[in-house]
Protein backbone atom coordinates (compact mmCIF):
# COMPACT_ATOMS: atom_id res chain seq x y z
CA UNK A 1 0.00 0.00 0.00
CA UNK A 2 1.65 3.41 -1.12
CA UNK A 3 1.81 6.00 1.76
CA UNK A 4 0.09 9.00 1.65
CA UNK A 5 2.00 12.24 0.13
CA UNK A 6 2.83 15.37 1.07
CA UNK A 7 1.26 18.47 0.21
CA UNK A 8 4.92 19.55 -0.55
CA UNK A 9 6.34 22.75 -1.14
CA UNK A 10 4.41 25.46 0.40
CA UNK A 11 4.36 29.24 1.20
CA UNK A 12 2.83 31.60 3.39
CA UNK A 13 1.13 34.56 3.10
CA UNK A 14 0.09 37.69 4.46
CA UNK A 15 -2.94 39.24 4.90
CA UNK A 16 -3.19 42.74 6.07
CA UNK A 17 -7.06 44.21 7.30
CA UNK A 18 -7.25 47.70 7.87
CA UNK A 19 -11.09 47.92 9.67
CA UNK A 20 -10.16 48.02 13.44
CA UNK A 21 -11.46 44.63 15.28
CA UNK A 22 -13.53 44.97 18.11
CA UNK A 23 -11.83 42.49 21.07
CA UNK A 24 -13.46 41.08 24.54
CA UNK A 25 -11.22 43.10 27.15
CA UNK A 26 -13.13 46.42 24.96
CA UNK A 27 -9.85 47.63 22.98
CA UNK A 28 -9.78 47.58 19.86
CA UNK A 29 -6.41 46.19 17.09
CA UNK A 30 -6.67 47.93 13.58
CA UNK A 31 -4.15 47.43 10.74
CA UNK A 32 -3.46 43.93 11.30
CA UNK A 33 -2.32 41.08 9.35
CA UNK A 34 -2.89 37.27 9.89
CA UNK A 35 -0.15 34.59 8.44
CA UNK A 36 -2.01 32.47 6.70
CA UNK A 37 -1.23 29.01 4.60
CA UNK A 38 -3.45 27.17 2.33
CA UNK A 39 -3.32 23.93 1.05
CA UNK A 40 -5.41 21.98 -2.15
CA UNK A 41 -8.29 23.89 -4.82
CA UNK A 42 -11.30 25.52 -3.45
CA UNK A 43 -14.15 23.75 -5.70
CA UNK A 44 -16.23 26.11 -8.02
CA UNK A 45 -19.11 26.56 -5.43
CA UNK A 46 -16.70 27.36 -2.81
CA UNK A 47 -18.17 24.71 -0.61
CA UNK A 48 -14.98 22.60 -0.18
CA UNK A 49 -13.00 24.76 2.26
CA UNK A 50 -11.79 23.56 6.03
CA UNK A 51 -9.89 26.27 8.54
CA UNK A 52 -7.51 24.24 10.57
CA UNK A 53 -7.32 26.07 13.97
CA UNK A 54 -4.27 25.84 16.13
CA UNK A 55 -3.00 25.10 19.25
CA UNK A 56 -0.45 27.10 22.19
CA UNK A 57 2.58 26.91 19.85
CA UNK A 58 1.61 26.32 16.63
CA UNK A 59 1.17 28.16 13.75
CA UNK A 60 -0.30 28.63 10.21
CA UNK A 61 2.01 26.20 9.13
CA UNK A 62 0.28 22.89 9.35
CA UNK A 63 1.50 21.23 6.13
CA UNK A 64 3.98 20.43 3.85
CA UNK A 65 7.37 21.99 3.75
CA UNK A 66 9.19 25.12 2.71
CA UNK A 67 11.65 25.57 -0.15
CA UNK A 68 14.43 27.03 2.08
CA UNK A 69 13.64 24.93 5.04
CA UNK A 70 12.83 21.73 3.86
CA UNK A 71 13.22 19.90 7.57
CA UNK A 72 10.67 22.14 8.95
CA UNK A 73 7.48 19.51 8.68
CA UNK A 74 3.88 21.45 9.14
CA UNK A 75 2.73 20.34 12.30
CA UNK A 76 -0.60 18.56 11.21
CA UNK A 77 1.21 16.96 8.42
CA UNK A 78 0.38 13.32 9.39
CA UNK A 79 -3.56 14.78 9.09
CA UNK A 80 -3.37 17.04 5.98
CA UNK A 81 -2.37 16.26 2.88
CA UNK A 82 -3.30 13.84 -0.19
CA UNK A 83 -4.73 10.41 0.88
CA UNK A 84 -4.56 11.55 4.53
CA UNK A 85 -7.93 12.14 6.73
CA UNK A 86 -8.08 15.70 5.56
CA UNK A 87 -7.17 14.92 1.92
CA UNK A 88 -6.35 17.96 0.01
CA UNK A 89 -7.44 16.60 -3.00
CA UNK A 90 -11.06 17.34 -2.04
CA UNK A 91 -10.44 19.82 0.59
CA UNK A 92 -9.08 23.55 0.73
CA UNK A 93 -7.56 23.94 3.73
CA UNK A 94 -6.89 26.86 5.35
CA UNK A 95 -4.07 27.17 8.74
CA UNK A 96 -4.16 30.80 10.00
CA UNK A 97 -1.64 32.12 12.55
CA UNK A 98 -3.57 33.80 14.99
CA UNK A 99 -3.57 37.28 16.31
CA UNK A 100 -1.19 37.99 19.12
CA UNK A 101 1.12 34.91 18.22
CA UNK A 102 5.07 35.20 16.85
CA UNK A 103 4.52 33.65 13.46
CA UNK A 104 4.20 36.58 11.36
CA UNK A 105 0.54 37.69 12.56
CA UNK A 106 -0.05 40.91 14.38
CA UNK A 107 1.48 40.63 18.21
CA UNK A 108 3.58 41.83 20.95
CA UNK A 109 6.85 41.86 18.26
CA UNK A 110 5.42 43.50 15.84
CA UNK A 111 5.87 47.66 15.33
CA UNK A 112 2.37 49.51 17.04
CA UNK A 113 2.07 52.12 14.60
CA UNK A 114 1.05 54.44 16.92
CA UNK A 115 4.62 54.68 18.60
CA UNK A 116 7.03 53.30 16.15
CA UNK A 117 7.97 50.38 18.76
CA UNK A 118 7.18 46.79 19.63
CA UNK A 119 4.19 46.34 20.92
CA UNK A 120 5.83 44.33 24.00
CA UNK A 121 3.46 44.54 26.70
CA UNK A 122 1.02 47.07 25.23
CA UNK A 123 -0.51 44.54 22.64
CA UNK A 124 -3.79 43.48 24.09
CA UNK A 125 -4.71 40.98 25.92
CA UNK A 126 -7.15 38.47 23.28
CA UNK A 127 -9.76 35.79 23.28
CA UNK A 128 -10.72 32.50 22.03
CA UNK A 129 -13.44 35.03 20.79
CA UNK A 130 -11.38 37.37 19.35
CA UNK A 131 -9.21 34.89 17.08
CA UNK A 132 -12.41 33.80 15.84
CA UNK A 133 -13.71 36.37 14.91
CA UNK A 134 -10.92 37.55 12.99
CA UNK A 135 -10.48 33.64 11.19
CA UNK A 136 -14.24 35.01 9.80
CA UNK A 137 -12.80 38.33 8.62
CA UNK A 138 -10.13 35.83 6.75
CA UNK A 139 -12.73 33.55 5.28
CA UNK A 140 -14.30 37.00 3.73
CA UNK A 141 -11.59 38.02 2.14
CA UNK A 142 -10.79 35.06 0.71
CA UNK A 143 -14.29 34.68 -0.74
CA UNK A 144 -15.76 31.84 1.52
CA UNK A 145 -18.73 31.99 2.96
CA UNK A 146 -19.36 28.75 5.08
CA UNK A 147 -16.67 26.24 5.71
CA UNK A 148 -17.64 22.87 5.09
CA UNK A 149 -15.41 22.08 8.59
CA UNK A 150 -13.45 24.30 11.20
CA UNK A 151 -11.23 21.61 13.27
CA UNK A 152 -8.63 21.67 15.55
CA UNK A 153 -7.38 20.14 18.69
CA UNK A 154 -6.81 21.12 22.22
CA UNK A 155 -6.80 25.31 21.74
CA UNK A 156 -7.76 24.61 18.33
CA UNK A 157 -10.89 22.85 19.17
CA UNK A 158 -11.85 25.63 21.50
CA UNK A 159 -12.25 27.93 18.55
CA UNK A 160 -13.89 25.43 16.33
CA UNK A 161 -16.33 25.36 19.66
CA UNK A 162 -16.70 29.19 19.44
CA UNK A 163 -16.81 29.40 15.65
CA UNK A 164 -20.33 27.30 15.32
CA UNK A 165 -21.79 29.07 18.57
CA UNK A 166 -20.98 32.73 17.05
CA UNK A 167 -20.79 31.98 13.64
CA UNK A 168 -23.57 28.97 13.02
CA UNK A 169 -24.29 29.53 9.57
CA UNK A 170 -20.85 29.71 8.47
CA UNK A 171 -19.52 26.21 9.24
CA UNK A 172 -20.99 22.89 8.32
CA UNK A 173 -19.33 20.67 11.02
CA UNK A 174 -16.82 21.71 14.20
CA UNK A 175 -14.63 19.16 14.92
CA UNK A 176 -12.87 19.11 18.06
CA UNK A 177 -10.27 17.01 19.49
CA UNK A 178 -9.02 16.68 22.65
CA UNK A 179 -10.33 19.63 23.63
CA UNK A 180 -12.87 21.29 27.04
CA UNK A 181 -15.72 24.14 27.61
CA UNK A 182 -13.55 25.58 29.70
CA UNK A 183 -10.39 25.02 32.02
CA UNK A 184 -10.24 23.39 35.41
CA UNK A 185 -8.56 25.13 38.51
CA UNK A 186 -5.76 22.76 37.88
CA UNK A 187 -4.99 23.73 34.23
CA UNK A 188 -5.35 27.08 35.12
CA UNK A 189 -3.63 26.89 37.62
CA UNK A 190 -0.30 25.06 35.62
CA UNK A 191 -0.71 28.04 33.08
CA UNK A 192 -0.19 30.65 35.82
CA UNK A 193 3.19 29.01 37.09
CA UNK A 194 4.39 29.00 33.83
CA UNK A 195 3.22 32.53 33.22
CA UNK A 196 5.33 33.91 36.81
CA UNK A 197 8.36 31.98 35.38
CA UNK A 198 7.99 33.69 32.78
CA UNK A 199 7.63 37.09 34.66
CA UNK A 200 9.62 36.56 37.41
CA UNK A 201 12.29 36.08 35.00
CA UNK A 202 14.98 39.58 35.08
CA UNK A 203 15.06 39.50 31.39
CA UNK A 204 11.41 39.95 31.02
CA UNK A 205 11.58 44.17 31.89
CA UNK A 206 7.82 43.58 32.15
CA UNK A 207 7.32 42.70 29.04
CA UNK A 208 9.68 45.20 26.94
CA UNK A 209 12.41 43.05 26.97
CA UNK A 210 12.70 43.72 23.25
CA UNK A 211 14.27 47.16 23.78
CA UNK A 212 16.99 45.72 26.09
CA UNK A 213 18.06 43.51 23.11
CA UNK A 214 17.53 40.49 25.55
CA UNK A 215 14.77 37.57 25.96
CA UNK A 216 13.16 35.81 29.33
CA UNK A 217 14.89 32.23 27.63
CA UNK A 218 14.73 31.10 31.65
CA UNK A 219 11.67 31.91 32.09
CA UNK A 220 10.32 30.52 28.72
CA UNK A 221 12.33 27.18 29.24
CA UNK A 222 10.32 26.64 32.96
CA UNK A 223 7.38 27.14 30.79
CA UNK A 224 7.75 25.00 28.56
CA UNK A 225 9.02 22.25 30.68
CA UNK A 226 5.96 22.78 32.91
CA UNK A 227 3.47 22.47 29.86
CA UNK A 228 5.83 19.20 28.43
CA UNK A 229 4.71 17.70 31.44
CA UNK A 230 1.16 18.05 31.15
CA UNK A 231 0.81 17.49 27.69
CA UNK A 232 2.45 13.77 28.13
CA UNK A 233 1.00 10.70 30.47
CA UNK A 234 2.36 9.12 33.37
CA UNK A 235 2.49 5.86 31.21
CA UNK A 236 3.99 7.42 28.15
CA UNK A 237 7.11 9.03 30.74
CA UNK A 238 7.18 5.91 32.49
CA UNK A 239 7.67 3.89 29.18
CA UNK A 240 10.06 6.33 27.61
CA UNK A 241 12.34 7.20 30.52
CA UNK A 242 11.46 5.34 33.68
CA UNK A 243 14.20 6.58 35.94
CA UNK A 244 17.21 6.04 33.88
CA UNK A 245 20.01 7.48 34.61
CA UNK A 246 21.99 9.90 31.95
CA UNK A 247 24.57 8.13 29.96
CA UNK A 248 24.74 5.79 32.89
CA UNK A 249 23.87 1.54 33.43
CA UNK A 250 20.61 1.26 35.22
CA UNK A 251 22.48 0.09 38.67
CA UNK A 252 24.97 2.56 38.43
CA UNK A 253 25.30 5.02 41.78
CA UNK A 254 23.39 8.70 41.63
CA UNK A 255 25.95 11.35 41.86
CA UNK A 256 24.67 12.93 44.22
CA UNK A 257 24.10 16.33 43.26
CA UNK A 258 21.28 18.76 41.12
CA UNK A 259 22.74 18.78 37.84
CA UNK A 260 20.97 16.74 35.38
CA UNK A 261 20.69 13.33 36.25
CA UNK A 262 17.99 11.13 34.85
CA UNK A 263 16.85 11.33 31.07
CA UNK A 264 13.49 12.52 31.73
CA UNK A 265 15.48 15.69 33.21
CA UNK A 266 17.41 15.52 29.89
CA UNK A 267 14.50 15.44 27.61
CA UNK A 268 12.49 18.41 29.60
CA UNK A 269 15.54 20.15 29.61
CA UNK A 270 16.12 20.10 25.79
CA UNK A 271 12.34 20.84 25.09
CA UNK A 272 12.54 23.90 27.40
CA UNK A 273 16.06 25.06 25.55
CA UNK A 274 14.61 24.64 22.03
CA UNK A 275 11.19 26.27 22.97
CA UNK A 276 13.10 29.51 24.45
CA UNK A 277 14.96 29.44 20.94
CA UNK A 278 11.67 30.28 18.61
CA UNK A 279 8.88 30.98 20.79
CA UNK A 280 7.93 34.69 22.31
CA UNK A 281 7.70 35.17 25.87
CA UNK A 282 4.72 37.66 25.27
CA UNK A 283 3.33 35.47 23.22
CA UNK A 284 3.00 32.49 25.56
CA UNK A 285 1.28 35.00 28.04
CA UNK A 286 -1.52 36.01 25.67
CA UNK A 287 -2.25 32.51 24.56
CA UNK A 288 -2.12 30.91 27.99
CA UNK A 289 -4.79 34.10 29.32
CA UNK A 290 -6.70 33.28 26.51
CA UNK A 291 -6.95 29.10 27.70
CA UNK A 292 -7.87 30.55 30.91
CA UNK A 293 -10.91 32.68 29.86
CA UNK A 294 -12.88 30.36 27.19
CA UNK A 295 -15.87 29.66 29.09
CA UNK A 296 -18.71 30.01 26.57
CA UNK A 297 -20.96 29.09 29.27
CA UNK A 298 -20.56 31.92 31.40
CA UNK A 299 -22.54 34.05 29.87
CA UNK A 300 -25.57 31.31 30.40
CA UNK A 301 -25.00 30.87 33.80
CA UNK A 302 -22.74 27.85 33.42
CA UNK A 303 -25.26 26.47 31.53
CA UNK A 304 -23.02 24.57 28.25
CA UNK A 305 -26.36 23.28 26.70
CA UNK A 306 -27.92 26.81 26.54
CA UNK A 307 -24.54 28.31 25.52
CA UNK A 308 -24.19 26.05 22.31
CA UNK A 309 -28.03 26.00 21.58
CA UNK A 310 -27.17 28.29 18.62
CA UNK A 311 -25.23 25.51 17.17
CA UNK A 312 -26.21 24.38 13.67
CA UNK A 313 -23.25 22.45 12.65
CA UNK A 314 -22.61 18.72 12.62
CA UNK A 315 -20.24 17.60 14.83
CA UNK A 316 -17.04 15.04 15.60
CA UNK A 317 -15.99 15.11 19.41
CA UNK A 318 -12.76 12.78 19.75
CA UNK A 319 -10.72 12.19 23.62
CA UNK A 320 -7.77 10.06 24.48
CA UNK A 321 -8.19 7.51 27.59
CA UNK A 322 -4.76 8.79 29.18
CA UNK A 323 -4.89 12.67 28.12
CA UNK A 324 -5.07 14.23 32.08
CA UNK A 325 -5.14 17.42 31.11
CA UNK A 326 -8.28 17.60 28.97
CA UNK A 327 -9.24 14.62 29.88
CA UNK A 328 -12.50 12.33 28.38
CA UNK A 329 -14.93 13.52 30.81
CA UNK A 330 -14.45 16.68 29.45
CA UNK A 331 -15.36 16.20 25.94
CA UNK A 332 -18.40 14.14 27.20
CA UNK A 333 -19.43 17.40 28.87
CA UNK A 334 -19.77 18.92 25.05
CA UNK A 335 -21.56 15.59 23.97
CA UNK A 336 -24.26 15.58 26.71
CA UNK A 337 -24.76 19.29 26.13
CA UNK A 338 -24.97 18.95 22.02
CA UNK A 339 -27.44 16.19 22.39
CA UNK A 340 -29.66 18.06 25.08
CA UNK A 341 -30.10 20.61 21.63
CA UNK A 342 -30.98 17.55 19.66
CA UNK A 343 -27.85 18.05 17.27
CA UNK A 344 -26.10 15.37 15.72
CA UNK A 345 -22.85 14.29 17.52
CA UNK A 346 -20.62 11.56 16.43
CA UNK A 347 -17.95 10.58 19.33
CA UNK A 348 -14.83 8.55 19.31
CA UNK A 349 -13.04 7.85 22.35
CA UNK A 350 -9.52 6.47 21.98
CA UNK A 351 -7.51 4.42 24.54
CA UNK A 352 -4.42 5.74 23.25
CA UNK A 353 -1.07 5.71 25.98
CA UNK A 354 0.11 9.55 24.91
CA UNK A 355 -1.50 11.39 27.01
CA UNK A 356 -2.43 15.55 25.30
CA UNK A 357 -0.36 14.97 22.94
CA UNK A 358 -2.32 12.32 21.16
CA UNK A 359 -4.42 14.58 18.70
CA UNK A 360 -0.92 14.99 17.36
CA UNK A 361 0.12 11.41 16.67
CA UNK A 362 -0.42 8.53 14.27
CA UNK A 363 -2.71 6.53 16.08
CA UNK A 364 -4.27 4.72 13.46
CA UNK A 365 -8.06 4.31 15.09
CA UNK A 366 -7.90 7.86 15.87
CA UNK A 367 -7.47 8.50 12.16
CA UNK A 368 -9.45 6.53 10.80
CA UNK A 369 -12.36 7.92 12.69
CA UNK A 370 -11.31 11.35 11.36
CA UNK A 371 -10.96 9.89 7.49
CA UNK A 372 -14.36 8.49 7.79
CA UNK A 373 -15.66 11.63 9.14
CA UNK A 374 -14.34 13.64 6.39
CA UNK A 375 -15.72 10.96 3.48
CA UNK A 376 -18.61 11.82 4.34
CA UNK A 377 -18.07 15.67 4.57
CA UNK A 378 -16.32 15.37 1.05
CA UNK A 379 -19.67 13.70 0.24
CA UNK A 380 -21.86 16.52 1.20
CA UNK A 381 -19.66 19.09 -0.59
CA UNK A 382 -19.78 16.67 -4.16
CA UNK A 383 -15.78 16.14 -3.79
Amino acid sequence: MTAPASVGTVAPKSLHFREPLPLASGATIADYSLMVETYGELNAARSNAVLVCHALNASHHVAGVYQDAPKNVGWWDNMVGPGKPVDTRRFFVVGVNNLGSCFGSTGPMSTDPATGRPYGARFPVVTVEDWVDAQARLADALGIERFAAVMGGSLGGMQALSWAIRHPARIGHCVAIATTPKLSAQNIAFNDVARSAIQSDPDFHGGDYYAHGVKPRRGLRVARMIGHITYLSGDDMAEKFGRALRGKADDADYAFGYGVEFEVESYLRYQGEKFSEYFDANTYLLITRALDYFDPAKSCGGDLARALAPARARFLLASFSTDWRFSPARSREIVTALIRNDRDVTYAEIDAPHGHDAFLLDDPRYHRALAAYFDTIATEVGQ
